[in-house]
């Protein structure tokens, strides 16, 4: 049996519609935090055990909230890369919830963007 929607180009099986079981919750954030070295970066765990990480040039930055960013409105995670004078920096902000594997997956993928000069 095949079901169509209103829409051109969509349709599927009956056998396609079955539940999948999704990765929840948190997750370990070593999985994360386990990227950084002593030697390019610094970590500051403060009076509310979130953690902060710093690129020693400053540049970048992650912010772990395990109990939520104050006045991030349930912000877990906050990735930041600082711009250039020619270029803007960005964001990427996770909920407390996000599993900490797919946090790992964006840290990685921003550092491996980081070039040496």
């Amino acid at each position: 049996m095949t079901f169509a929607s209103t829409s051109s180009g969509f349709s599927t099986a009956a056998e396609a519609l079955k539940a999948h079981t999704w990765q929840l919750g948190p997750g370990q954030p070593t999985l994360v935090m386990d990227q950084f070295s002593a030697e390019d970066f610094h970590m500051v765990v403060d009076d509310r055990a979130d953690v902060h990480v710093n690129s020693k040039d400053g540049r970048f930055y992650l912010g772990w909230f395990p109990l939520g960013r104050l006045g991030g409105d349930g912000e877990g995670w906050k990735i930041a890369v600082t711009g250039t004078t020619k270029m803007p920096g960005y964001s990427i902000s996770f909920d407390a919830e996000t599993p900490a594997d797919i946090v790992a997956v964006a840290v990685t993928r921003v550092l491996e963007t980081a070039h040496s000069r």
